[in-house]
């Protein structure tokens, strides 16, 4: 096998927040605040209370197929998007940014794990069909997001305002393009991709001309420049990615979809009950602890048209005419709308109404017939916010599993903790704790004077003894000898382990370097690294090997050490 696992608790990382840990032991704590626990045995009731719900199949699966028109090589996203018309169909799901290069491993890891999920489904209750569906999050607006990868030390940037490329002082790689879109404010998803070709063509000097090299390339140049926008050309790149695994892409951002939810839109703006349930919720989160991953606003959507993506505010003033009509305004724009004009548009232009963080799990609970959401830590907690949101709009909740966490390293790695006399688990220890126990196991002597402590304190012990018999006064003076020379042992003690640092310099360089590429600016590499540099070295079959060594409803961490082949 390429890789040899083993595994280690979430707790014993350190990485992880009680709450989340809390979460996957199944803490009566939060039973409230979901409908399914982690398990693969709730989805007998999961599969029953969602097949209750009227789902417009016909229209997903017309949509879908729409969507999948320019894209080749897809026989298994056509038979799965097919299935979705029969009422014994179900979706997992799982959704994500349009990270430029598919961004931080983590991605990867939620598409196998909802994979994964799928066919553990399908084992279980083999009478029924599971498809797996990545949600794109074309509207999000939050370019800066989004827009850059860590790779080989550098922090690769796409800036698409410029037309030129450049270096920063810290050696970053900068590319820049002009563009007539409002980069922050626009949905990412209608983003041009053109500029990225000088991303690319930096790529391929860095990559050099492997076969797994130039087939990366290859596959960065058919999806960004061969697509016209950021969206179908993540589509394009994700879809190859994990084509043979029959993982449907779907873009929620459709006018026909958006109508199926326009009643859920005009409550969220008109009534803002969205905002009364969440924050009664994120109350009663905070009085056992929890707080608040995403807060809701009076009004959870923003208007969309053009390059343009603002939220929607309520104004309570009376309009210029004086007609104590209500008004609700567009941020940073002058378009207004009356309650009437505001429906009226929701009727008529759905699309223009993109759902927030808040809204944005009901939105795609509503137009899919799904049972499952897969997510990492920050996802969960805000799902935990909106089940009492779900059942006021008599929307199933899904089942919530998190993602598979992974560590990926080799065999050189290895040895080299070993021969620190380390194991990988000790590298989640903080950097001033794993080279204080490194000096003290690997020093020349015993840099300790617990010894000396214990006889000093004694023999100071005796003499506030025996001046207290003479006079009591005189025992805190006897303390305060005691404290400095306490204080001199201690001094001399972190003088000597200095010393020993010095002579082990080597290793703890060693020691810090190790400990750097696991945490990258102090970040899980899961979180921060890029898929790349494995892709360089084993091409798509690393993203079989991960597949077949991950389980999505095991809750560690897992360590995936490459072998030789």
């Amino acid at each position: 096998m390429p890789f040899e696992k083993s595994k280690i608790t979430l707790t014993e990382t350190g990485q992880f927040s009680n709450f989340f840990l809390d979460y996957i032991c199944k803490s009566d704590l939060l039973r409230e605040f979901y409908a399914y626990e982690p398990n693969i045995e709730v989805f007998d009731k999961v599969i029953e209370d969602k097949v209750k719900e009227n789902i417009n199949r016909l229209l997903l699966v017309t949509v879908i197929n729409e969507q999948y028109a320019k894209i080749k090589n897809c026989e298994l996203q056509k038979k799965n998007t097919a299935l979705l018309l029969n009422k014994n169909t179900f979706t997992v799901a799982t959704g994500h940014q349009l990270c430029l290069f598919t961004g931080p491993l983590y991605f990867i890891f939620k598409i196998i794990t909802t994979i994964n999920l799928s066919e553990s489904l399908k084992i279980r209750y083999p009478q029924y069909n599971f498809v797996p569906i990545y949600v794109m999050a074309s509207e999000d607006h939050d370019f800066e997001e989004i827009n850059k990868v860590n790779l080989f030390g550098k922090k690769i940037i796409w800036d698409s305002k410029k037309m030129e490329s450049s270096k920063d002082n810290t050696g970053d790689l900068e590319f820049n393009e002009s563009s007539n879109n409002i980069v922050g404010k626009g949905p990412v998803g209608k983003l041009n991709t053109e500029s990225i070709k000088f991303l690319i063509d930096e790529l391929s000097e860095i990559l050099g001309e492997s076969e797994n090299a130039l087939e990366l390339i290859q596959l960065y140049k058919e999806s960004y420049l061969n697509n016209e926008n950021l969206a179908d050309a993540t589509r394009h790149l994700v879809h190859h990615l994990f084509s043979q695994y029959g993982l449907v892409i779907m873009d929620s951002n459709d006018k026909r979809l958006k109508n199926e939810f326009s009643d859920i839109i005009k409550d969220d703006i008109i009534n803002h009950s969205n905002y009364k349930i969440v924050k009664q919720t994120i109350h009663n989160l905070e009085q056992i602890g929890v707080k608040a991953q995403a807060n809701p606003r009076e009004i959870n959507c923003f208007y969309m048209i053009d390059n343009l993506r603002e939220r929607i505010e309520y104004n309570n003033i009376s309009n210029p005419e004086n007609t104590g009509e209500e008004l609700f305004k567009v941020l940073n724009t002058a378009i207004t709308f009356t309650r009437e004009e505001l429906i009226e548009e929701i009727n008529n232009y759905p699309e223009r109404f993109s759902p927030n963080v808040i809204l944005r799990p009901v939105f795609q609970q509503k137009i899919l017939p799904n049972i499952a959401y897969v997510g990492g830590p920050g996802e969960i907690a805000y799902w935990l916010e909106y089940k009492n949101m779900f059942d006021f709009h008599n929307i199933n909740f899904p089942a919530l599993i998190p993602r598979n966490f992974a560590l990926l390293t080799n065999k050189k790695i290895e040895l080299q903790l070993q021969k620190l006399g380390f194991t990988f688990p000790d590298l989640f220890k903080n950097m001033d704790v794993l080279i204080k126990e490194f000096v003290i196991n690997n020093a020349s002597s015993d840099l300790s004077f617990k010894e000396q402590e214990i006889n000093i304190i004694k023999i100071y012990s005796d003499m506030a003894a025996k001046v207290s018999a003479v006079d009591i006064t005189l025992k805190s003076s006897v303390e305060a000898e005691l404290q400095k020379a306490l204080n001199a042992i201690k001094n001399i003690e972190n003088k000597l382990t200095r010393a020993e640092k010095q002579k082990q310099a080597a290793n703890i360089l060693q020691i810090t370097k190790l400990k750097d590429k696991f945490f990258p600016e102090g970040a899980l590499q899961e979180r921060y690294e890029n898929m790349t540099p494995y892709y360089l070295m084993h091409g798509k079959k690393w993203i079989a090997d991960l597949k077949e060594h991950f389980n999505p409803f095991d809750f560690n961490l897992l360590i995936l050490t490459e072998q030789k082949d």
